[in-house]
């Protein structure tokens, strides 16, 4: 088959953009115009917007994903010699946080929907253990309840690792809403994503927030009076506001994912692949569709010809 002329793209960032080019230069336009980069109104505005959709009481908008979720569990007090549970099938953030405040992660198998498995991770839990990171990993979520009822029984913390799963939701109780507190990325190809590198925190715990808040800010409570060692995680005003201008736009986009994710099953439905699993009780958000396949290369090879961009996960 000859290769068709216009290629699909993996992401295509620059149609999204043309779809709301007048939401996003205006809102880029009123932080240039006000010239406020850093701290401006927009940054309060989304974390009081973000909270809302996901059903938290705060949320701290930080520089990235990663960041998010060091900065949570330092909040929380673990560090060198504790350890920190996390799956095996993830991106490299979820356990270089816990390697970069000195703690040690330790790795579980994933389940049948490609989210920790917590029988498993009951298995390695020992007295060093302090928390778990379940990952709603490509927007579909892990099996909450099971986790809460596994930090129950052995007074762990849980960060939700929500950087793929803006939206999803168990029973209608959305990802982010479940743990302690929980950790979104805004990296540019996200569900909902900014136009550099962005994050969050979010949390109903007052005293955890104020922390975290306090350690993402070089550890101040106000201008020049520095109560902690913290960092420079600050997002920054334009992030801010090209992400308010989309988030409004968030439940489209999420709802044409599915509606192309059921065409893709309906039409691979006898293809020698193996579909995206989906948990009845759970709204995937269909970050990335990822199948399995015992032919990857030769596969990925034959979409490419045919102009069909692809990744490997």
């Amino acid at each position: 088959m000859n290769a068709v002329s216009n290629t699909i793209p993996f992401v295509d960032l620059k149609a999204q953009y043309l779809s709301i080019k007048e939401d996003i230069d205006k809102a880029i336009q009123d932080v240039i115009d006000q010239s406020a980069f850093i701290g401006g109104a927009a940054i309060r505005q989304f974390e009081t917007a973000f909270a809302s959709y996901i059903g938290t009481k705060h949320c701290i908008a930080c520089a990235n994903g990663t960041d998010s979720i060091e900065i949570l569990l330092k909040a929380m007090g673990i560090g060198r010699g504790d350890e920190v549970i996390v799956p095996a099938n993830s991106w490299i953030s979820t356990s270089e946080a816990v390697s970069a405040i000195g703690a040690t992660p330790v790795f579980v198998d994933v389940d049948e929907f490609y989210t920790i498995n917590v029988s498993l991770a009951e298995k390695k839990i020992t007295s060093r253990t302090k928390a778990v990171i379940p990952v709603h990993l490509y927007g579909h979520p892990a099996d909450m309840p099971a986790v809460m009822q596994l930090a129950e029984k052995y007074n762990l913390k849980i960060i939700e690792d929500c950087a793929q799963s803006h939206g999803a939701g168990i029973n209608g109780k959305r990802t982010g809403t479940w743990g302690h507190a929980a950790s979104f990325s805004f990296y540019p190809g996200k569900n909902l994503g900014a136009y550099g590198d962005a994050g969050a925190m979010l949390t109903n715990d007052d005293t955890l927030a104020a922390v975290a808040r306090q350690i993402a800010n070089h550890g101040q409570v106000k201008k020049h009076h520095h109560v902690m060692e913290g960092r420079n995680s600050r997002m920054d005003t334009l992030q801010a506001a090209v992400l308010m201008a989309k988030l409004p736009h968030l439940d489209d986009w999420t709802a044409a994912r599915k509606k192309h994710a059921m065409l893709y099953n309906e039409l691979l439905k006898d293809a020698d692949v193996v579909l995206p699993p989906t948990n009845m009780n759970c709204s995937h958000v269909y970050h990335l569709y990822v199948i399995r396949t015992e032919n990857r290369e030769a596969l990925q090879a034959y979409l490419k010809q045919n102009a069909v961009e692809t990744a490997i996960h």
